[in-house]
């Protein structure tokens, strides 16, 4: 096994569900019940990882001309929204946990059945036709989800019910080891990919940039635009631009066989984890009262 499966196929996982147990600790179930009541922070941040992101990345593939390899690279990317590390940066932020989370549980089981449709039209029309058939495998993508995800939130929340005192105390130190974590992940990932770091960032630098940039860009637009609050606009901004890299590796390299399509996935995996850390370092710092106060809009 090599260090990048290592990585991305253990310590990776067992990373964000250690992260995912400490921040199930901080909800209880009002808060989902209150976003699914109103829901119009999901429709939002779906729209916005489902249909605008693509449209993104497909119009980027041609502003740009890249290869069609590369082209078809940075769709596989903009097909796979969400993933567990959005919902780690979305603590450290003080978004809305219980957004984030329901976003990408939802976004994480559609993509399974858009992501063949948009990479069959991508193959297409950028001439890259690799008779492969692309097809995910549904059981054990919502296995990983539950995994990953939903069944340490749903132990935190329990530790929540029973011990509350304990799950307050806890709430600043796993904040803490959330930020810790994320800077060694970010470390990893530098580590697993230093081979191809400069053809990705030569051949696809700008281009994944600027996907991270403008989807987090019109993630908080188009959130602040509703009239959402901060918290919830901090959440859909993450979302939109912190994407699944590790299924799109899988993707690239498992079902269409072609290495060199996960490269613009190296490439935005290091733009991601700068943007989110900056974006951790200027919400993370605020304090609750800061929160309060700018907490003006419904």
């Amino acid at each position: 096994m090599t260090i990048a499966e290592i990585i991305s196929n253990i310590f990776l996982p067992i990373s964000l569900a250690i992260i995912m147990l400490g921040m199930g600790m901080t909800l209880i179930l009002s808060d989902f019940s209150r976003i699914l009541k109103k829901p119009k922070a999901i429709l939002i941040g779906l729209t916005n990882q489902l249909v605008f992101l693509p449209i993104i990345g497909f119009s980027l593939a041609i502003a740009f001309n890249l290869h069609p390899v590369m082209a078809v690279g940075l769709m596989i990317l903009a097909t796979c929204p969400g993933g567990a590390t959005s919902n780690l940066i979305s603590q450290v932020c003080r978004g809305n946990i219980a957004l984030s989370v329901t976003l990408t549980a939802i976004s994480s089981i559609i993509c399974v059945f858009t992501i063949p449709f948009i990479l069959s039209y991508a193959l297409d029309y950028f001439g890259t036709e690799t008779g492969a058939t692309i097809k995910l495998p549904i059981l054990n993508t919502i296995i990983q989800i539950m995994g990953i995800t939903i069944l340490p939130i749903s132990i935190g929340m329990f530790i929540r019910r029973l011990k509350p005192d304990f799950a307050r105390r806890m709430e600043k130190p796993m904040r803490t080891a959330s930020t810790v974590i994320f800077i060694i992940v970010f470390i990893a990932v530098l580590a697993a990919n230093y081979n191809i770091l400069g053809k990705a960032m030569k051949e696809v630098g700008l281009p994944t940039l600027l996907l991270n940039i403008l989807t987090m860009g019109l993630g908080y637009l188009t959130a602040r635009l509703f009239k959402l609050n901060l918290k919830s606009a901090i959440s859909i901004t993450v979302e939109s631009g912190i994407q699944n890299g590790t299924l799109a590796i899988v993707i690239a390299t498992s079902i269409l066989n072609n290495f060199e399509m996960s490269i613009p996935t190296a490439a935005y995996a290091i733009w991601m984890f700068i943007t989110g850390g900056i974006l951790m370092w200027f919400f993370g710092n605020r304090t609750e009262e800061e929160y309060t106060a700018q907490q003006s809009r419904k």
